[in-house]
């Protein structure tokens, strides 16, 4: 299993950036989902929940997101790190973490690339979803969204032809006070950019062509 990881990576290093890190994190995702995917579906739906927990709690705790931040960290403190989001993913989900979790860390860990972890999982989520049949919409807005407002969109949204070729919709609200307010909605190979940033974007752009 280790092995496969370190396979899929073998030529992620070669890149340097942020659209390097993306392809990086991309590969592990794939490595993952074939690994999950080729011991049974319940296994790739068990090992889901896991990553998911584990970017819940690297998300949660200042420490363990400190933790997968710096690369410079020994054989024995990766190591103790890597047991303290196991446990506290074992503590949320009441079961062990499996095993092809458990490798795709200490690989990441093993290569200095657990920065790349969030990317790794939310690949990994946009395959799972891919088989699944569904539909994953982003909406990114200033502040959450109030639930006559999210349930409007939805509603919206189901009604595209994008929405009726799928088996089902997932939509997940990201909050980002720098969009000012309005909406950015992400689905699919669409992105609807309705956020009060981008008007004031478009009008400072407008005004300095006539200056």
């Amino acid at each position: 299993m280790l092995a496969t990881f370190r396979s899929s990576a073998a030529t992620a290093t070669l890149g340097h950036g942020r659209r390097a890190a993306s392809s990086i994190a991309l590969k592990y995702s794939n490595a993952l989902y074939s690994a999950a995917l080729k011991r049974s579906p319940q296994t790739l739906t068990k090992v889901q929940t896991e990553v998911n927990y584990i970017s819940k709690s690297i998300n949660e705790v200042p420490e363990l997101r400190a933790f997968i931040s710096n690369p410079t960290l020994s054989a024995n403190d990766r190591a103790g790190g890597l047991n303290a989001i196991f446990s506290r993913a074992e503590g949320l989900r009441k079961e062990p973490v499996s095993d092809i979790t458990k490798n795709l860390f200490a690989v990441l860990a093993e290569n200095g690339r657990l920065v790349d972890a969030p990317g790794v999982i939310e690949g990994f989520n946009e395959l799972v979803a891919k088989y699944r049949g569904e539909l994953e919409v982003l909406v990114t807005s200033a502040a959450p969204l109030p639930k006559d407002v999210a349930t409007k969109l939805e509603t919206i949204l189901k009604q595209s032809q994008t929405a009726q070729q799928a088996k089902s919709l997932k939509i997940t609200n990201k909050v980002n006070p720098s969009l000012l307010g309005g909406i950015v909605v992400d689905f699919g190979d669409k992105s609807i950019d309705l956020s009060v940033s981008s008007r004031v974007n478009k009008l400072n752009n407008i005004l300095s062509e006539s200056v």
